[in-house]
């Protein structure tokens, strides 16, 4: 029985690993599509999507890292860490004691990203086997003084074409061979700011193009007979909300601009005060119902957002669809960056390959788990990082996959299977061992002779 026992909890915590039979190394391509709203797959259709999901797996909400802002997300997914220990906090940031200055149109300083070591410069370093890149964030700068052996600057200008092109002619003609690469682009997230996603006719026309954008990639991949081979896995940084010019939160009308420097702005706004912290929090504090204010040391401790020299003295984090302004314009008509905790905030992850089951369906993981199945399927030793592996084990292929509930109803049932058939053997046992009544000794007829005379 014990042995039994052994032997089922074995099979619950190892699985195989099944790369390890193949004499060429796994090959990883991880595609990003901004702002791509987990329910978007419900609101709208996807026919290239949904066929490369049929052939894969989903999961269909992916919580993101607060903030839920493109730069931190991005270096999120492949660091598998939160905000905090990477130490991209914002799309803007400053620190103190240097002086720089970050944000999304000056970010090629490695002071800013040698906090972590992502996934290509894991990937890069190892022998024989290279990364590249098309546009992911941090993927142009020299991280660690390393990047990837294929990369292109960052620039808006430059077709999903021509970054696709150049991705499928790395992962085809590299040596040493490229097995880690990455593909990123601007939309859903640049018509989501624009239109709002409660904007259901243009929002269609956007997503309808991403999802063109996807069948493209998809028989790019099988023309060039890398389909069957590579593992593909498409997500997003974030989601997108409704905003609106009837919620904002006007900064001027509780504290004047003198008071404090604005490094960040909405939803969530990084404040640095230039007079006394406390003076310039107890103003901000009663400012608005719709906006929650903390000192640095009083941030939720679910929001692993504090232990950063670059997250700012004070706070500000709007509610979900409302907007911090300066004055009374309204930026955009659709805005993320809110609470992580938020459905709005969460995007998908869709994946196919070798490493992959085909047709499952998973209902949520951390994006901080990616990182660390993406090092799994490459076969590299992950750095130390807030991601749990065992939260994608269904997804892949060579891992025993089993809940926790489902593992302690086996193991119930199990023992009491076990129980009962040892209460059985000894039942039997008894039973067999039990002496029989006495019974007198018959005679044959032909032995009715008395034996002594």
């Amino acid at each position: 029985m014990k042995l039994l026992v052994i032997l089922l909890f074995s099979g619950l915590t190892t699985g195989c690993r099944g790369n390890s039979s193949h004499s060429l190394p796994p090959k990883l391509l991880l595609v990003s599509f901004d702002g791509f709203r987990a329910d978007y797959l419900q609101n709208y259709e996807f026919p290239h999507l949904q066929n490369f999901i049929k052939e894969g797996v989903l999961v269909e909400h992916v919580k993101n890292v607060f903030i839920t802002k493109t730069f931190p997300n991005h270096y999120s997914i492949v660091t598998g860490l939160y905000e905090e220990s990477h130490g991209i906090v914002a799309n803007s940031m400053y620190d103190v004691i240097t002086q720089k200055h970050f944000s999304d149109f000056d970010d090629k300083d490695p002071f800013w990203w040698n906090e972590a070591v992502p996934i290509w410069v894991t990937n890069q370093l190892q022998e024989n086997r290279s990364s590249a890149a098309a546009m992911w964030p941090g993927t142009d700068v020299p991280i660690h003084n390393t990047t990837p052996s294929y990369f292109m600057n960052y620039s808006s200008s430059v077709s999903f074409e021509e970054r696709l092109n150049n991705i499928t002619m790395w992962l085809m003609n590299s040596n040493p061979p490229v097995t880690f690469a990455t593909l990123y682009w601007e939309e859903p997230d640049a018509s989501g700011h624009k239109y709002g996603p409660e904007d259901k006719e243009n929002m269609y026309r956007v997503l309808k193009e991403v999802d063109n954008l996807i069948g493209e990639l998809v028989h790019k991949l099988k023309v060039l007979g890398l389909w069957e081979n590579l593992n593909v896995i498409i997500t997003s940084d974030h989601g997108m909300t409704q905003c609106s010019k009837d919620r904002l939160i006007n900064l001027d009308l509780c504290i004047d601009r003198s008071s404090y420097t604005l490094i960040d702005l909405t939803p969530v706004a990084a404040i640095l005060p230039k007079i006394n912290t406390t003076e310039v929090y107890n103003k901000l504090k009663v400012c608005n119902p719709h906006m929650n204010v903390y000192l640095k040391e009083d941030i939720p401790a679910r929001f692993h957002y504090q232990h950063n020299d670059r997250i700012q003295p004070i706070i500000l984090v709007a509610d979900e669809g409302w907007t911090i302004v300066l004055n009374k314009s309204l930026p955009k008509l659709g805005d993320h960056g809110y609470d992580n905790s938020l459905s709005s905030m969460h995007p998908f992850l869709a994946a196919h390959g070798p490493a992959f089951h085909k047709g499952y369906k998973h209902s949520t993981i951390n994006s901080v788990d990616i990182y660390p199945m993406m090092c799994h399927i490459l076969g590299l030793q992950p750095h130390s990082n807030n991601g749990t592996f065992g939260h994608t084990k269904c997804l892949l292929v060579d891992q025993w996959c089993i809940n926790l509930p489902e593992a302690i109803g086996i193991v119930i049932g199990a023992l009491l299977v076990l129980t009962t058939l040892t209460c059985l053997i000894i039942i039997m046992q008894n039973r067999l061992s039990v002496p029989r009544p006495f019974s007198r000794l018959q005679l044959q007829e032909d032995d009715d002779d008395p034996l002594i005379e």
